[in-house]
């Protein structure tokens, strides 16, 4: 009887899983109310949309990201890509005016199909594909850019994407979100989102029962190399310039927001409003950083044990039976 008492008394995996999709919107709130202690302000509507705008970028790369670890992979590429992106647009906006925007978009989603392609035809892991796409990004970055600041001759191609609708709304706020909604219900509304549990939770009885698991995982890189150029296209709207380096300081940040918004890094479990409020509290802890007085170096140390301690949560185990 003891032991059949003990065992009802252990919440259900089911359980768990719930109460951890949760637990990072309790932790933004937490975190903000803790910061309002702080600092009052940072209620205002102003100081929220503020800091709503300073997340749409680092949002917008995380999406598309998303995709690919909810498949079991992982894009390291984004902020290069990103920053490529920010290169070509100020470099091609002069003769292309408002074109070089959704072809600097197709570029970068190019590049992520690329990666893609590579990664399931040689079956590489997605890792080192990304590892290694890093790298090659940014070089072509450096090549095109000529290891310097592009500066925006015209900044009408971007205007849209930094303004404040009725003088108060930030429009990169819109953009994020309209990302946000247009992948969710791409995911939603098509077979993608379900062909994309399935692979992330047991890729081979996913190949068995017929799903394209080559093309949606494509698919997914290509999605992320989508967001990643318009992640650029925000960046240069607010900086009026592109750089080789514009984005590299938002991969941490970015890899931070997906597993600190609950996705699992081994795939499966998790969802695009999960980076949305990931990338809320990725913010929110910069913004608390700043108003403790503490150096901002020390970012890049906290965002590690966040990814360390997030993953520790979210990590499914039954699918490692050996840990390496």
């Amino acid at each position: 009887m003891a032991a059949t008492e003990h065992k009802a008394a252990v919440p259900s995996p089911g359980v768990l899983r719930h109460a951890t999709a949760f637990m990072p919107a309790a932790a933004f709130l937490a975190l903000l109310a803790a910061l309002a202690v702080a600092n009052p302000d940072l209620l205002q509507v102003a100081s929220l949309l503020a800091l709503a705008d300073s997340a749409a970028p680092l949002a917008t790369l995380a999406a598309g990201a998303t995709i690919v670890v909810l498949c079991g992979g992982i894009d390291l590429s984004i902020a290069a890509l990103a920053s490529l992106a920010s290169v070509l647009l100020a470099s091609w906006a002069p003769a292309l005016g408002a074109g070089a925007v959704p072809a600097v978009i197709a570029a970068t989603a190019l590049a992520g199909a690329l990666q893609g392609s590579v990664h399931v035809a040689f079956r590489i892991p997605s890792f080192v594909v990304t590892l290694g796409g890093m790298t090659l990004w940014s070089a072509l970055a450096l090549l095109a850019s000529g290891a310097a600041t592009v500066p925006m001759a015209d900044s009408s191609p971007t205007d849209w994407a930094f303004t404040r609708l009725g003088g108060i709304v930030p429009s990169a706020v819109l953009v994020a979100l309209a990302a946000l909604a247009l992948l969710t219900v791409a995911m939603r509304l098509s077979p993608l989102g379900r062909y994309v549990a399935a692979i992330g939770h047991a890729e081979p009885a996913a190949r068995l029962a017929g799903v394209p698991v080559a093309r949606v995982k494509t698919l997914a890189f290509t999605l992320s190399g989508a967001c990643a150029g318009l992640a650029g296209t925000l960046l240069v709207a607010r900086t009026f310039s592109g750089a080789p380096t514009l984005a590299d300081s938002l991969l941490l940040p970015a890899v931070a927001a997906i597993v600190v918004g609950g996705t699992a890094i081994t795939g499966g479990h998790g969802a695009l409003w999960r980076t949305l409020v990931g990338a809320g509290i990725v913010t929110l802890l910069r913004v608390g950083l700043s108003l403790a007085g503490i150096d901002a170096a020390y970012e890049s140390i906290l965002y590690g044990v966040l990814i360390i301690a997030a993953v520790a949560l979210t990590i499914d185990r039954s699918k490692l039976s050996i840990v390496k």
